[in-house]
């Protein structure tokens, strides 16, 4: 049975190497305020330049404050599990009665505390210094949000897997993952845009229909209710076999030993 409790303190604990640690907080929000203030000075250049029937604002701004969003909830995952991983501290936490639920439940905790943080300071930024307004999207948000972060989830459980299975060596696979589904995603511009083969790529990912909800909304449509929902189905179904997966993975490295001498450059 999952206790909560239990949960709650493998959140708590990363929540201590933050307090104690400035250089893990201004991470949290050096970063994505950077991006804020680089796009939204970018929009506003492109206001100028344009017809000024569009505003770029919108467009631009919230499609970086979306995906910026998704790269902190993954992140947010993958940071609180590669703790454990540069302090070589896996065979005492699974040493304890911890279930991976558990475990994957306290990482999922530590991301949403470590991506609100991020979100607030991209939220301040973008309507106090650049007008972005986030009526227009109206209670759509909450769906773009939700698909997203279901998805951020799967990310980070997906990835933190791949390290386990793979060794600390692996780390450095992760990182570019945001930037290698971004093309697909279609974050910045329509997917009619791609060759055919990137746009059945695109199909299989949920942000691809919230970037495209995004720029319907921006355009004066309604976004598509039915693609939204199906955007968050697939990140769903993403999430559960991630969960999957880790649990797959954990197992192995439990069976043949692995777990034990996880402080090796890779894992055979």
């Amino acid at each position: 049975m999952m206790r909560w409790r239990r949960t709650a303190a493998i959140a708590l604990r990363y929540f201590y190497l933050l307090r104690g640690s400035p250089a893990r907080i201004v991470p949290l929000f050096a970063w994505v305020g950077i991006d804020i203030v680089l796009w939204g000075f970018i929009s506003r250049y492109l206001n100028t330049m344009a017809n000024r029937g569009f505003n770029f604002v919108p467009a631009l701004l919230g499609a970086v404050l979306l995906w910026d969003f998704l790269i902190r909830i993954m992140q947010g995952v993958t940071m609180a599990f590669f703790e454990d991983v540069w302090s070589r501290n896996f065979l005492n936490i699974f040493a304890t009665p911890l279930y991976i639920v558990e475990y994957l439940g306290g990482l999922v905790l530590s991301s949403i505390a470590t991506s609100t943080v991020g979100l607030l300071v991209m939220l301040l930024l973008a309507t106090t210094f650049f007008g972005l307004s986030f009526a227009a999207y109206g209670l759509v948000l909450v769906q773009f949000l939700f698909a997203l972060f279901l998805f951020g989830i799967a990310l980070g459980v997906f990835a933190s897997a791949v390290v386990l299975r793979l060794g600390p060596a692996a780390e450095w696979f992760i990182w570019p993952i945001p930037a290698l589904l971004s093309p697909f995603a279609g974050v910045f511009y329509p997917l009619s845009t791609l060759p055919e083969w990137m746009q059945g790529i695109s199909r299989l990912l949920p942000p691809a229909y919230v970037f495209e909800g995004v720029r319907s909304i921006v355009s004066g449509r309604a976004a598509s209710g039915a693609a939204l929902t199906w955007g968050a189905t697939l990140a769903a179904l993403y999430l559960v076999l991630a969960c999957w997966f880790f649990a797959r993975t954990y197992r192995h490295a439990v069976r043949t030993g692995l777990i034990a001498r996880y402080s090796a450059e890779s894992l055979s």
